[in-house]
């Protein structure tokens, strides 16, 4: 982890240059609270992860399909599978991506380009997961349909030519990362096979302040230092907890808390914003994982930057940043790097 990133990102007044100039020329910036309405709110996100997917800078050849693959409740979601257009020899990663919005935003466009750019990359399969929203569904649902994503594609993946043994990955951006880290944890106490080889986590929400250990209290300050913050504050949160109505002492909301804990769990890999309310939880587990499990772990800091910046600013150099070290950080979860 660099040292002198660490040094910025701990500093709650401090703001990234880059930001702070477009700022005072008066970009706009969303704010949310309780009066918010969630159906315009997802109409806004569309828009922004539109926007984002034309400045991804990408040639790109890809093959999607969408498929319907049942839950274990009955119901049915989607799931879009992309897949290089060419058969090649090569043996193709599987990545499954859990998009972010809160548990209650989002949908397949989200990660897109990330998705796209895997199978231009590293010529593999992603499967992109069209999990069910709250309020429509609340906790646990959606985690439990991201689950059911995992254990299709360990079945599936190979009727679009994924091959695990060449990687498979679980990727997820805020919300999606909190259920990323959490399907990790069920995976491996389910003993399945084979098992998930990495785990992708952008700026996760992964412990509540209510389920906060009294050992990692005095870690845990960035909900406080950064509840009024720019994009996701402690108004947002509310408006999104509300709606999911969520246990926050349940591991499955709070992961940093599983009771088997976290030994033999895949290498991970972390993106953790400076400015970002949930920026702690990220550095706490991450150090839990290395220092206490070790396992192997690669960090990427976001010093001055609010939680998912580069949805916002789509334009700016710190977004094509952050999308580049996505890339890179997904080459070292399959020991390419």
């Amino acid at each position: 982890m660099d040292a002198e990133k660490l040094k910025l990102m701990l500093q709650p007044d401090y703001v990234h240059p880059e930001l702070a100039e477009i700022l005072r020329t008066g970009a706009p910036v969303g704010s949310l609270d309780e009066s918010t309405d969630i159906h315009e709110l997802r109409k806004l996100l569309l828009q922004r992860k539109l926007e984002a997917a034309k400045n991804a800078d990408q040639n790109l050849s890809s093959k999607e399909t969408d498929v319907q693959i049942p839950t274990r409740d009955g119901s049915q979601i989607t799931l879009r599978i992309y897949q290089p257009l060419e058969k090649t020899n090569a043996r193709a990663p599987v990545l499954v991506m859990l998009h972010g919005g809160g548990w209650v935003l989002g949908g397949l466009e989200n990660e897109q380009p990330l998705c796209q750019k895997w199978v231009d990359e590293f010529k593999g399969v992603a499967i992109n997961v069209e999990y069910r929203l709250a309020p429509e569904s609340k906790f646990p649902v959606p985690i439990y349909d991201c689950h059911d994503a995992v254990i299709w594609a360990r079945s599936h993946a190979s009727d679009y030519g994924g091959d695990l043994t060449a990687g498979f990955i679980v990727a997820g951006i805020s919300a999606g990362a909190s259920m990323a880290a959490t399907v990790s944890h069920l995976d491996r106490d389910d003993k399945n096979s084979p098992p998930l080889t990495g785990v992708y986590l952008s700026i996760p929400s992964l412990m509540a302040p209510e389920a906060v250990p009294e050992k990692y209290k005095s870690k845990y300050l960035s909900r406080e230092q950064h509840k009024d913050g720019l994009i996701i504050n402690q108004k947002a949160m509310k408006l999104f907890r509300d709606n999911y109505q969520d246990d926050p002492r349940s591991p499955l909301m709070s992961p940093i808390i599983w009771p088997s804990g976290h030994n033999n769990l895949p290498r991970t890999y972390f993106q953790i914003a400076g400015s970002d309310p949930l920026r702690d939880e990220g550095l706490i587990y991450e150090q839990i994982l290395r220092e206490d499990c070790g396992i192997d772990t690669k960090v990427d800091l976001y010093p001055g930057l609010p939680h998912g910046f580069w949805s916002w600013f789509t334009s700016a150099q710190f977004s094509r940043e952050h999308f580049k070290n996505a890339v890179e950080g997904l080459r070292w979860l399959l020991g390419k790097s």
